[in-house]
């Protein structure tokens, strides 16, 4: 309780009205932040109502609430207790095997989160009038205390907006950093002007690569709105399932979560599909937000050279830069998209600890891990594929 303000703890997004949810920033086109289309209402409830993040799956929904005396919705973290470390992005396997090895108890664990999703965006949510580092603070020290009050060991708050670190860290979160890739559209007119910025020797190789991405007579086409039928959700499931079987041994998402999104927030989804011979054989499925395109994941059920680079990557710049929107985040990982024009930039988490031992061993971790992505950074920066002088801004 934090004067006439209660946090309370509700499992399931259903009892969570759309209204109410939309006052949050971030989570609605025009507000105080941009639109993060993970973070909408639509989003995390078909997760949840398609059985993709469930108890079952070891999600376990545990949203913050944070309401007036009346009850009206002024605060949230999305929240999950997880008794396993997948489908994060945020890798901490080890910190739960030293732990164990030690005879602790890691799981459950409370992640704070978007599941499956490697994106950055808000994670303590404030409404649209209100103090947000008053909130901020406010959902920082409520979030802490559930956990202590839970008896687990930790809170993890991932791929968290930097301006929210502050709030965090006052409460004695570990701060933890990693890298993306990310287009960033410096106002190219086009393609053609982006590529203009290459060196010579890059511009050459990315327009040969692309040439040789729809040899056998290969075409794209982009899907959204009205386009995404069921027909067209069970090809791309259908590529999903293929690529994400063999890459990650069971995929996240099931086939239900597509159709929900697919019907509640149609214009907020980009399916990049590729055709042979009148018939679809690969596709990638990317989320609009209000000032970024953000890639998920692809799927084929047929190989041809940089079909992959061409669906996934090319063809997000193309379609950001036709839309004016600012960058293209393309997932996870990935030295291979610096020569296709990605520059890395750094994701951020926050952890809280419960156990004194295990939280000094991570601080000291972490700070050798800082220290090692900022070098990789810069490392990585000086040899993208812009010609010297051409300068970029980065997150």
């Amino acid at each position: 309780m934090t004067g006439n303000l209660t946090i309370r703890i509700e499992n399931s997004f259903k009892a969570i009205s759309p209204e109410g949810w939309s006052r949050l920033s971030g989570t609605h086109r025009g507000g105080t932040l941009p639109y993060n289309p993970f973070l909408s209402h639509a989003y995390l409830s078909a997760l949840e109502e398609s059985g993709s993040a469930t108890a079952k799956t070891g999600w376990h929904g545990h949203h913050l609430l944070l309401e007036t005396e009346g009850g009206k919705l002024i605060g949230a973290i999305p929240g999950y207790l997880k008794s396993h470390s997948q489908g994060e992005y945020v890798f901490d396997h080890g910190w739960a095997d030293a732990f164990e090895r030690a005879g602790g108890r890691y799981y459950p664990k409370l992640q704070c989160t978007v599941p499956f999703t490697p994106a950055t965006g808000p994670r303590l949510l404030t409404a649209e009038g209100y103090d947000a580092d008053v909130m901020q603070d406010t959902l920082a020290a409520g979030l802490q205390e559930v956990t202590r009050q839970l008896g687990i060991s930790s809170a993890h708050v991932t791929f968290v907006r930097k301006e929210e670190l502050p709030a965090l860290e006052d409460d004695g979160y570990l701060h933890r950093t990693d890298q993306q890739f990310h287009f960033i559209n410096n106002g190219y007119a086009d393609h053609a002007a982006f590529l203009d910025t290459l060196s010579s020797r890059k511009r050459k190789d990315l327009k040969k690569e692309r040439r040789a991405a729809l040899e056998n007579g290969i075409s794209i086409d982009w899907l959204t709105g009205s386009d995404l039928t069921e027909e067209i959700w069970d090809q791309f499931f259908t590529f999903y399932m293929d690529t994400g079987g063999r890459k990650w041994g069971r995929p996240y998402l099931t086939r239900q979560f597509y159709s929900l999104i697919g019907e509640r927030m149609p214009d907020d989804i980009l399916l990049v599909m590729a055709k042979r011979e009148g018939k679809y054989v690969a596709g990638a499925i990317n989320f609009i937000g209000e000032d970024a395109l953000y890639g998920r994941h692809w799927g084929c059920i047929e190989d041809h050279p940089f079909l992959h680079f061409e669906v996934c990557y090319h063809q997000a710049i193309d379609f950001a830069l036709e839309k004016g929107l600012k960058r293209v985040e393309a997932g996870a990982q990935g030295e291979h998209k610096l020569a296709r024009g990605y520059l890395p930039v750094t994701t951020h988490s926050a952890h809280y600890i419960a156990h004194p031992g295990l939280r000094n061993a991570i601080a000291d971790y972490l700070e050798r891990e800082r220290r090692d992505v900022e070098e990789m950074s810069g490392y990585l920066s000086e040899h993208s594929p812009f010609r010297k002088g051409e300068r970029h801004e980065q997150d």
